[in-house]
């Protein structure tokens, strides 16, 4: 696979050399298609093709080792994962990479911060609604909700209190045997900030990753060290404008949220995929949201978090915060934001 990822980026790289082969920095572009399930897209400004290649495939591999270690549906060899964690819930402890301890340990971090409104604990009730999501999507005529009852059991089993961590072991333990961890809201961004840190230290300070979304902008771009440019998504499917903004940004983050992606039909409404941990059902305060602030891991964090609190909670929490800024998106078309977001929209 890697091998094919290399070739991929050597294509993409020549095709867009050709349209800048008189500047001093070369814009190159890749991506990415089978990294945390979504497509990963990589920009950034060498002098060489062979130098952009090197730090694309830099990026990939860090990202491959984050997408398997945190990966709940696979297996892979040699590697204890999020699923085999999840498989040994209630049997025993599990010795695990420090990457993955780190991410447990700031999930919990997250979920004090977003007053539970975040909770990797919540893996039983987030199955269920996948379950029910993925028949509907495949068989609508029989689309359904799943029960309550079903619901109000599976939450039974979410505290997060029983997610055991040994750091010095290097050990997680389930306590509950019914237990399930779904890091799906946090895992994707923090795996984003750490690859770029890691692609910072080795040397590559100017660059625009996305991750299915997920956007870190490091540093500047072009020899005249500008802002990156990124676009914040329309909820509204049906207009004509694919974005509500752009928006101009240096050594920051950007993720977005929002009821526009997976969801599906049942008598005629839409059930999105991101659930309200105190109703158990998909949240209904907005249509989109989007967090600005400089980690990645923070901002899909956030994003979540006031995705699933009523407005002025959600302001509330941002504004505690430093260098953070939001926008929400209601059903009406209404547009609110933080004290400072409009600074970040180019004009």
């Amino acid at each position: 696979m890697k091998k094919r990822i290399v070739i991929f980026v050597l294509i993409t790289c020549m095709i867009i050399n050709i349209s800048a082969c008189n500047s001093k920095k070369t814009k190159y572009e890749a991506s990415f298609l089978v990294l945390f399930n979504t497509v990963t897209e990589v920009v950034g400004y060498t002098k060489t093709k062979d130098e952009f290649t090197k730090f694309a495939q830099l990026i990939y591999d860090n990202l491959e080792e984050y997408h398997q270690l945190y990966d709940k549906y696979h297996n892979y060899e040699g590697i204890n994962n999020i699923k085999v964690i999840n498989d040994n819930a209630g049997i025993k402890p599990v010795k695990v990479d420090k990457k993955v301890i780190d991410l447990l340990l700031y999930s919990k971090e997250m979920y004090n911060l977003s007053k539970g409104n975040v909770n990797i604990a919540l893996g039983p009730v987030l199955e269920i609604w996948h379950d029910y999501r993925t028949m509907g999507v495949n068989n609508p005529q029989d689309a359904k909700l799943p029960p309550m009852s079903e619901l109000e059991e599976a939450k039974k089993h979410t505290d997060i209190n029983k997610i055991i961590i040994d750091e010095s072991a290097s050990t997680v333990f389930l306590e509950d045997e019914f237990m399930s961890l779904d890091v799906g809201a946090i895992a994707k961004g923090y795996a984003t900030e750490q690859v770029s840190q890691i692609a910072i230290n080795m040397g590559y300070p100017n660059f625009l990753l996305s991750v299915g979304g997920n956007v870190r902008a490091s540093g500047s771009k072009g020899e005249k060290e500008e802002s990156w440019n990124v676009g914040i998504q329309n909820p509204d499917q049906e207009s004509e404008e694919g974005n509500l903004f752009i928006l101009s940004v240096k050594d920051l983050s950007l993720v977005s949220s929002g009821n526009y992606e997976r969801y599906y039909t049942v008598n005629g409404k839409q059930y999105h995929h991101i659930i309200s941990p105190d109703t158990l059902m998909p949240s209904e305060y907005f249509t989109a949201v989007s967090v600005v602030c400089k980690d990645s891991g923070l901002a899909d964090t956030l994003s979540t978090a006031i995705y699933n609190m009523p407005f002025e909670e959600g302001k509330a929490l941002i504004d505690s915060l430093e260098d953070t800024e939001a926008l929400w998106v209601f059903a009406n078309g209404e547009m609110k934001y933080s004290n400072n977001f409009e600074s970040f929209i180019k004009k």
